[in-house]
């Protein structure tokens, strides 16, 4: 049995009739099938808004800025072992003016709240927001008249659970947030699990909202608008 090396000469044929049958078509020569097939293999339609979405989905830029402990976690997002990088996310930006995804890491207190709502001003259109671990989310453990969650400032796109959250729990909301932006929303916990049909459903929240059924309040005619 005899080896013989030969070069991979496919490769360099296909890349090369595709140069003929690109060349072909400028000058107006390839008609026909041939024609047709050439166009459904190099030219890809979209819309603007996809592609506008599909840009911004894919280059988040940061805020340069963290208030507790889940700043580390944050920081250690862009090191080696997550490597954001990866999707291009890690263009941290220390001028709001340039930062188009606000990461609230840490417990957000009540004279930090008008600063940070400041930063969020600042920020250009279109912008997101990610409520970071679960004091930024709940309060956390600080459940007192100092501590105020992110949600009641500023709104929140997403949340992160955890205290604190991972650096790849982290990566992994900037990714479904990614998903948001694309117009390709994850499917939620319902649809997956084919859990429909097991809302609660208050009565007497219904008929104190106007015969509206009201679904998943707690509590009597008190948290009916909630």
């Amino acid at each position: 049995m005899e080896i013989v090396r030969r070069e991979k000469a496919s490769e360099l044929t296909d890349f090369r009739a595709r140069q003929l049958r690109a060349r072909d078509m400028l000058r107006g020569d390839l008609e026909g099938d041939d024609l047709d097939k050439h166009v459904e293999e190099s030219v890809m339609t979209t819309t603007l808004e996809k592609a506008a979405n599909w840009a911004r989905g894919n280059a988040f830029m940061p805020a340069t800025f963290g208030l507790a402990c889940c700043a580390i976690e944050m920081m250690a997002m862009v090191a080696a072992r997550v490597d954001i990088a990866r999707f291009g996310f890690e263009a941290f930006r220390a001028s709001p003016r340039q930062a188009d995804l606000l990461i609230v890491s840490g417990r957000l207190s009540i004279k930090m709240a008008p600063v940070i709502r400041r930063i969020y001003d600042q920020m250009l259109e279109p912008k997101w927001a990610i409520a970071m671990g679960a004091c930024a989310s709940s309060q956390g453990v600080f459940n007192n008249y100092a501590i105020v969650a992110v949600d009641k400032v500023l709104p929140v796109d997403l949340h992160i659970p955890g205290c604190p959250p991972r650096p790849e729990a982290l990566a992994y909301g900037i990714l479904k947030l990614r998903n948001q932006v694309l117009s390709q929303p994850d499917e939620g916990w319902r649809t997956r699990y084919g859990g429909s049909g097991t809302e609660e459903v208050v009565e007497s929240a219904a008929i104190a909202a106007g015969g509206e059924t009201a679904i998943n309040v707690s509590g009597g005619q008190g948290d009916a608008s909630a």
